[in-house]
C-alpha cells in the first residue's frame, strides 16, 4: 500500500531497505545469533555469532565474543574470536582485538590493540613478465 513497486524484499516478501542499518544499543546484552541482511552497530554485548551482509560497527562501549562474518567492519570497542571481513578491516585507536582474523584489507589506528593471528588476501597482482626482444639484429 504504502511501498512502490521499486522496493527491494527479501526472500520472505519482506521490505528491505538499503539505507536502514540495525543497531544494538549500549546496555543490551545478547546471548546467541545474530543474521543481519543490512548494516549493524553494537553499542551492547554480543556472546555469539554475527552473519552481516553488509558493516559491522562495534562502538567504543560496544563487546562481541564470539564470531564475526561480514563485508567490511569498524572496530571502536572490543572483540574476541574469530573475525572474516571480506574487504576492508578498520581498527580505531579505541578498538581491542583478540583472536584470529581474516581479511582483504586492514587500516589500524595509532593506540588500536591487535593481538591476533591474521591472514590477508590482499589485491592480487599479476607478475611482471619480460617481453622477449622480437626484434632481430641483420648481420
Amino acid at each position: 500500500m504504502f511501498g512502490s513497486k521499486n522496493d527491494k524484499s527479501n526472500s520472505n516478501g519482506t521490505p528491505v531497505s538499503p539505507n536502514v542499518s540495525n543497531s544494538i544499543v549500549e546496555g543490551t546484552s545478547i546471548k546467541g545469533d545474530i543474521s543481519a541482511s543490512n548494516d549493524i552497530r553494537i553499542d551492547g554485548i554480543l556472546i555469539g555469532k554475527l552473519d552481516c551482509k553488509g558493516r559491522v560497527i562495534i562502538g567504543q562501549q560496544g563487546k562481541i565474543d564470539g564470531e564475526i562474518t561480514c563485508i567490511n567492519a569498524i572496530i571502536e570497542g572490543t572483540f574476541t574470536g574469530t573475525l572474516d571481513v571480506k574487504e576492508l578491516l578498520t581498527v580505531k585507536e579505541t578498538g581491542v582485538i583478540n583472536g584470529d582474523v581474516s581479511c582483504d584489507k586492514l587500516f589500524i589506528q595509532t593506540g588500536a590493540v591487535f593481538n591476533t593471528t591474521c591472514v590477508m588476501s590482499g589485491q592480487k597482482l599479476k607478475p611482471l613478465v619480460q617481453k622477449e626482444n622480437t626484434h632481430k639484429v641483420a648481420n
